[in-house]
């Protein structure tokens, strides 16, 4: 005979996934007991003995006339002062590049895959978003961010979902940072805007490795052209200083 499952072990776990993919992020406030009980369909006690579980093993913290908030520590691992380090140093934008090929290659790959028809309208959306705020450096970065994250969702990949959320502010500084620099050394904004889109398209049609390959693709040639414009700018520097030290 099969046991069941006692009814606040499926609250547990249904709130652990809304954690984990990122549905309820740390720090975040849960909804009053008796609404969350109304919101699962159960009673009162079982979702508090839920809430129990989730408070033993760490993942929610209960505050004394406060209420009762996902646990803040979460993403302490992926924000700690070392890789707000990282993400600040100029040397390391390059690394953070080469490390977003995995990352969003894989997001579009999955997204491709598994995504759903309202995703994809999301991911429509997301793109469509990005050239509303173009003249806004800050912005077009923090929509691009969200560009990506939407991406991430349609993936279906809680993993890879989670990675992204607890990176995102990282993930968004280097896009600035990029977004910066191109736009102070070269006129690459067309084929830009082509890349984001063939990526887009792959996805909706339902083609994984044409939208990793997409992603890939656009990644290295805003690489690439970041290289380039950081050798003319050396070599610009050279040339200064040979006239300062002639004249």
């Amino acid at each position: 005979m099969i046991k069941q499952p006692k009814l606040s072990d499926v609250i547990t776990e249904r709130l652990e996934s809304m954690i984990l993919d990122g549905t309820l992020a740390a720090g975040e406030k849960l909804l009053p007991e008796r609404l969350l009980a109304e919101k699962f369909q159960v009673s009162r006690p079982s979702l508090r003995e839920a809430i129990q579980n989730l408070s033993a093993k760490g993942l929610i913290e209960r505050k004394q006339g406060g209420g009762t908030f996902v646990s803040r520590s979460l993403n302490a691992r992926m924000t700690d002062p070392l890789l707000e380090l990282i993400g600040s140093r100029p040397e390391t934008q390059f690394d953070l590049l080469e490390f977003r090929h995995s990352l969003e290659g894989m997001a579009a790959f999955y997204a491709a895959l598994r995504g759903q028809n309202h995703e994809f309208e999301d991911l429509k959306q997301a793109l469509s978003n990005i050239y509303k705020v173009n003249d806004d450096a800050e912005n077009e970065a923090q929509a691009l961010s969200e560009f990506y994250l939407v991406m991430a969702e349609a993936s279906h990949n809680m993993v890879l979902l989670h990675v992204m959320r607890t990176m995102q502010q990282m993930l968004t500084d280097n896009i600035k940072r990029n977004l910066a620099m191109l736009r102070s050394g070269a006129d690459v904004e067309d084929k830009i805007v082509l890349q984001r889109q063939v990526i887009v398209d792959a996805i909706v049609n339902g083609d994984p490795i044409k939208a990793r390959d997409a992603s890939h693709q656009h990644l290295a040639f805003v690489e690439q052209t970041l290289l380039d414009i950081n050798k003319r700018d050396v070599k610009v520097q050279r040339s200064l200083r040979r006239i300062i030290t002639t004249e």
